[in-house]
């Protein structure tokens, strides 16, 4: 299983790149997991509903199941939040795990820029950049850089610096 990651700040566009990326990357035969960070609050089921009672009520874990999907919500109640490595150790073997978010983890990432976000480049400051996704090239640079509307390129370098995950995180 390799990973890649896709990191930039708010607004630059990640998800929807994702959204690209996925169907992408599974119509050439892959199988593609993805991991999201979100850096609030955030809730998968409602009031009202079974599982979400059963959280309420305390349960460390709701598992809710179908013919059709599982999803398992886990409340961590005051523990830290979980790394990157165990996160990516719940997640069944695929070929390629796209990572969205986690800018600040060790893993090999894909850094994708909007000029008109405003915000300043990440690559100048993170070693583990391994490519840019970019509306405007950075001449000065020696990383390989794609624009950010094609995502048949995208799809390339993110496979060729995609790594393993035993590399990345050793057990």
């Amino acid at each position: 299983m390799k990973i890649i990651g896709l990191a930039g700040w708010s607004g630059a566009g990640k998800t929807t790149l994702v959204s690209k990326l996925v169907p992408y990357l599974v119509g050439r035969g892959l199988r593609v997991s993805t991991l999201k960070h979100a850096h609030h609050r955030f809730d998968i089921d409602q009031p009202g509903k079974d599982s979400y009672q059963h959280r309420m009520a305390g349960a460390t874990e709701v598992l809710v199941s179908s013919a059709n999907r599982f999803a398992l919500v886990h409340e961590l109640r005051g523990a830290p939040e979980w790394t990157l490595a165990e996160l990516l150790g719940k997640l069944a073997p695929v070929d390629l795990v796209l990572v969205e978010g986690f800018k600040r983890e060790r893993h090999p990432k894909v850094e994708i820029f909007r000029s008109g976000n405003g915000k300043p480049a990440l690559h100048p400051g993170d070693p583990h950049i391994v490519g840019i996704a970019t509306d405007r090239p950075f001449p000065e640079v020696a990383l390989p850089q794609v624009h950010l509307d094609d995502i048949a390129a995208i799809a390339h370098l993110a496979l060729e610096k995609a790594a393993p995950v035993r590399e990345i995180f050793p057990a």
